[in-house]
């Protein structure tokens, strides 16, 4: 089971997502990084197929540079969301990508904001929070330091599911950019060779 949730608060944005490649019953991977910087101030986080998600994120994110590249200026994040939402919908026609987004950034003038994008094409703005796998309660009213140290880190521990994703990445977005803020890691990525 794959999480990718987030939320918003008072001038930042915080992504999680947990940090498993899997597929069917086989866990490949437990370091996967799913949350990509777009630019400077903007976050992309996915869930689903990991060729899919991998694939769909680059070329979303050479876009938005490219646009920035040729016009001076970057796209705000809702132009951004809706630029994800177009392309998600034109490949939904020929060949479609099995991926759900949540997007996050910082624009000057609207602050901090969240979209969530669905696979069908589906584009809301969300004002508080969303998840992609797995809904989670989380108060709007957090400032930027209660909301890393004490919603996120007791969500986290999801020993009830029957898959229950072990490590995550959290990433934060605010007037001063994007960054990664921690690695939550109960589980190390073990890569040894069979004799």
């Amino acid at each position: 089971m794959e999480c990718v949730f987030g939320l918003v608060g008072n001038g930042f944005a915080i992504v999680a997502a947990d940090t498993s490649a899997v597929h069917s019953i086989l866990v490949h991977k437990n370091n996967e990084d799913k949350i990509m910087l777009l630019d400077s101030h903007k976050l992309i986080a996915a869930s689903g197929e990991p060729g899919d998600r991998v694939q769909f994120t680059e070329y979303v994110q050479k876009n938005v540079s490219l646009y920035q590249f040729r016009n001076g200026i970057p796209l705000t994040t809702a132009a951004a969301a809706n630029f994800t939402r177009g392309e998600l919908a034109t490949a939904l026609r020929k060949n479609p990508y099995s991926v759900n987004i949540l997007m996050a950034g910082y624009d000057k003038e609207a602050g901090a904001s969240l979209y969530y994008i669905d696979y069908i094409a589906t584009l809301h703005k969300v004002d508080k929070e969303h998840s992609v796998t797995a809904h989670t309660s989380l108060s709007p009213r957090w400032t930027g330091t209660s909301a890393v140290t004490c919603p996120l880190k007791k969500p986290l521990n999801w020993s009830r599911l029957v898959i229950a994703p072990p490590n995550f990445v959290i990433k934060i977005v605010d007037k001063d950019g994007a960054r990664t803020h921690a690695w939550r890691q109960s589980v190390q990525d073990v890569t040894t060779a069979s004799v």
